[in-house]
C-alpha cells in the first residue's frame, strides 16, 4: 500500500501529542496511566482512516480505545476524523482515544501481557496468495501475539469482505482452540444496515455496492469463555 502524504506530515503528527503517539513502545504496560483511569482498553489493528475507532470512542465513553496503523498519513487522517467526530460534543481532543504509529508485527513491544481486553481486525489485507498466508492477521503466529496481549476477558472481533480470509480465519480460530460466537456471513443482509455495528470506511463503501460483510468474534480469555459457556444457550430459550 502506497500513500502520498502531505508535506510536513511528520511535523503535524509531532504537534498532536494530545492524540497521536509516535513512540508507543515507551508506553508498554502504562496505557491506563496515560488515559488516567482503569477502563478496559480496546485496540484496532490497522485502523485505516479512523472512522471506526473514532466513532467507537464516542459511542462508548467508558472504554479506552487505541487505533494502530503503520502509515503516518493514515494516522494523520485518523486524527482529523477523530477530532471531527468529537467536535459536536465540545471536545477538541477525544478523552478516551489515542492513535499510535506502530507496526502490528511488533505489537508485543507496544502492549504488555494482559493489557488489552479486545482486538478489532477490520478489513485487513487478505493476502490471497497461499505463500503469503503468514502475513494474514489471523494467522496463528499473530494469534500467539494476541493471546499474550489479551486479558482474561479478551476477545478478537473480525470483519472482512473477503470470503477467503474469513474462511481462513474461522479455521485458524478453530485450530487454535478458540470458541467463536456471533458468526455472520452477511452482516447487513439485503442491504439493511445493522445499526448495532459501527461501520468502517470500507464497510460503508462495500455495503453500498451490495458486497457481503462477514463477521465473527473469537473468545480468547478464560473468564470470557466461562461467561460465554454459562450463557450460551440463553438465546435459544423462548
Amino acid at each position: 500500500m502506497r500513500l502520498r502524504g502531505r508535506k510536513g506530515i511528520r511535523e503535524s503528527l509531532e504537534g498532536q501529542t494530545d492524540l497521536v503517539i509516535l513512540d508507543p513502545r515507551s508506553l508498554m504496560g502504562r496505557w491506563s496511566e496515560l488515559f488516567g483511569n482503569d477502563h478496559p482498553i480496546h485496540v484496532e489493528f490497522g485502523m485505516g482512516k479512523g472512522q471506526f475507532i473514532s466513532q467507537m470512542s464516542f459511542k462508548y465513553p467508558d472504554i479506552n480505545f487505541i487505533g494502530v496503523d503503520m502509515y503516518d498519513e493514515l494516522v494523520r487522517r485518523a486524527g482529523e476524523k477523530a477530532r471531527a467526530v468529537w467536535e459536536p460534543a465540545g471536545q477538541e481532543t477525544p478523552p478516551n482515544l489515542k492513535l499510535a504509529l506502530a507496526n502490528i508485527n511488533y505489537s508485543e513491544e507496544v502492549f504488555a501481557p494482559g493489557e488489552l481486553e479486545r482486538i478489532y481486525l477490520n478489513f485487513s489485507d487478505p493476502w490471497p496468495k497461499g505463500k503469503h498466508a503468514r502475513r494474514r492477521l489471523t494467522h496463528p503466529r499473530f494469534l500467539d501475539k494476541y493471546r499474550g496481549l489479551l486479558s482474561p476477558l479478551g476477545e478478537i472481533h473480525l470483519k472482512t469482505d473477503s470470503r477467503s480470509l474469513f474462511e481462513f480465519s474461522l479455521n485458524a480460530f478453530a485450530d487454535y482452540g478458540l470458541q467463536m460466537k456471533n458468526i455472520s456471513l452477511d452482516l447487513h443482509a439485503d442491504g439493511v444496515i445493522n445499526e448495532e455495528h459501527v461501520m468502517t470506511e470500507y464497510e460503508t463503501k462495500f455495503t453500498g455496492r451490495g458486497v457481503n460483510i462477514h463477521r465473527c468474534e473469537a473468545i480468547v480469555g478464560a473468564e470470557a469463555l466461562e461467561l460465554y459457556q454459562a450463557n450460551r444457550l440463553e438465546k435459544y430459550r423462548l
